[in-house]
């Protein structure tokens, strides 16, 4: 079964303003979550046309915990303040995210 575009559009943002207050994702997992692997860039691409207010849009970082934008800019400025006012913290315009676990096992036990 194949997403139409707008159908895959709604998706994303669903997802995204789902992201709980203080926590954050990164762009392919929201696209993930969504239904489209492999679609991180969409993502990015919908949040940079978002016009919506209500949208969470500071929650979704790259996937190593940066924020996308260019340091120093009104954006990222902005990003790193409402990320903070959630609890969230950033340094340097990363947050530091606990790896997933793959397995029981690494959780328990670590990588081999």
């Amino acid at each position: 079964m194949t997403t139409s575009p707008a159908e895959g559009h709604a998706r994303i943002l669903e997802v995204i303003r789902q992201i709980p207050r203080g926590q954050v994702l990164g762009y392919g997992e929201v696209a993930a979550a969504a239904g489209l692997p492999g679609r991180a860039r969409l993502v990015a691409r919908l949040l940079g046309m978002n016009d919506d207010p209500a949208l969470p849009w500071h929650r979704v970082l790259r996937a190593d915990g940066r924020i996308a934008m260019p340091e120093g800019s009104s954006g990222w400025r902005e990003q790193c303040q409402r990320l903070r006012a959630e609890g969230v913290a950033v340094e340097n315009g990363r947050v530091k995210r606990a790896r997933p676990v793959d397995t029981l096992d690494v959780a328990i036990w670590g990588p081999r």
